[in-house]
C-alpha cells in the first residue's frame, strides 16, 4: 500500500453508505483515481473540502494494490470556480467535461497534460463573459478535440481513413468537399466519399479549425474564433463520434 499525495479536480461525488463520500478525482500524478472519504457527512471539519464537483483540491489517499477505490485520508479544496457556478451554461460545460473525463480515462494511469487541459478548461469558463454569443460551446469543442488527441480516441482527420490522400483544406468550383465518416471514426476524401452513405460534408474551415486546435497550445486556441456555422459542424461531427466510437453517451451533453 503506498501513500500518495497530489493536486486532483473532482469529476463527481456521491453519498457512500451512511456518513461517507465516494469521490472520482482525476489527479495530476496518476490519473483517474476514485476514493472514498470516511467519515465526511458527519463531520464537516475532519476534510478541508466538502467534496464540490469541478473543484481543485489537494488530496492524499491510501493506493491500494488489490482494489479499485482507495481511502482519501486528506482532501483540502484550492479552487472553487465561484465566477462558473454563477451561469447555468459555463456549470453545465463544466460538468459536461467531468462526465466526459470520467467515462473515457482508464483508472489509474497518468495523464498529466489532460489533467492541465481540464484545469486550463474550467479556469477559462470562470473568466468568461456571458454577454459574448457561443464562447461557451467553442470552449467546449476546443476541450473535445484536445481530450480526444491526448486520450487517444483522435477521429481521423489529417488524411482519408480509405486511400490515405491528403485532404485540401481551401474548397475551389473544381474541389468536392471532404466528409466525416462516422463509422470509420475519419474523413474521407472527395473520391471515397459517395461511397460512404453514413458520412457528413466537412466545409474547409470546419476542417482547418479542428486541425488548429488539435496541434496548438491551448493559449493560442483561446484567440480563435469560431464563427456559428464552424461551431455547428463541428459539434454535430464530435457529438455523433463520441457516441457512436466511445459507445456511451454523456447525459450532461444534452444541457450544452
Amino acid at each position: 500500500m503506498a501513500i500518495i499525495g497530489t493536486e486532483a479536480i473532482i469529476l463527481r461525488s456521491m453519498d457512500h453508505r451512511e456518513t461517507s463520500k465516494l469521490a472520482f478525482f482525476f489527479t495530476r500524478k496518476c490519473g483517474r483515481v476514485i476514493g472514498v472519504l470516511k467519515g465526511i457527512r458527519k463531520s464537516v471539519r475532519k476534510f478541508g473540502s466538502s467534496a464540490d464537483k469541478c473543484t481543485v483540491n489537494d488530496i492524499v489517499y491510501y493506493q491500494y494494490a488489490n482494489s479499485d477505490i482507495h481511502l482519501v485520508s486528506q482532501c483540502d479544496m484550492k479552487e472553487f470556480f465561484p465566477v462558473l457556478r454563477e451561469n447555468i451554461k459555463s456549470l453545465n460545460a463544466a460538468e459536461y467535461a467531468c462526465e466526459l473525463l470520467n467515462k473515457v480515462m482508464p483508472l489509474d494511469e497518468p495523464n498529466p497534460a489532460v489533467y492541465g487541459l481540464l484545469l486550463d478548461f474550467l479556469r477559462a469558463l470562470n473568466t468568461l463573459e456571458r454577454s459574448i454569443p457561443g464562447e461557451v460551446s467553442r470552449l467546449v469543442h476546443m476541450f473535445q478535440i484536445k481530450v480526444l488527441s491526448l486520450s487517444g480516441f483522435r477521429p481521423h482527420i489529417d488524411a482519408c481513413v480509405r486511400c490515405g490522400s491528403g485532404i485540401p483544406l481551401v474548397r475551389t468550383l473544381k474541389v468536392t468537399p471532404a466528409r466525416f465518416s462516422v463509422f470509420k471514426g475519419g474523413l474521407v476524401c472527395p473520391a471515397c466519399g459517395p461511397r460512404d452513405t453514413d458520412s457528413i460534408v466537412v466545409s474547409p474551415g470546419a476542417l482547418a479549425t479542428l486541425l488548429y486546435i488539435e496541434k496548438k497550445p491551448w493559449a493560442d486556441c483561446l484567440k480563435l474564433t469560431m464563427p456559428p456555422g464552424i461551431r455547428k459542424e463541428i459539434r454535430n461531427i464530435l457529438n455523433n463520434f463520441l457516441v457512436f466510437h466511445l459507445e456511451k453517451n454523456i447525459r450532461s451533453s444534452k444541457f450544452i
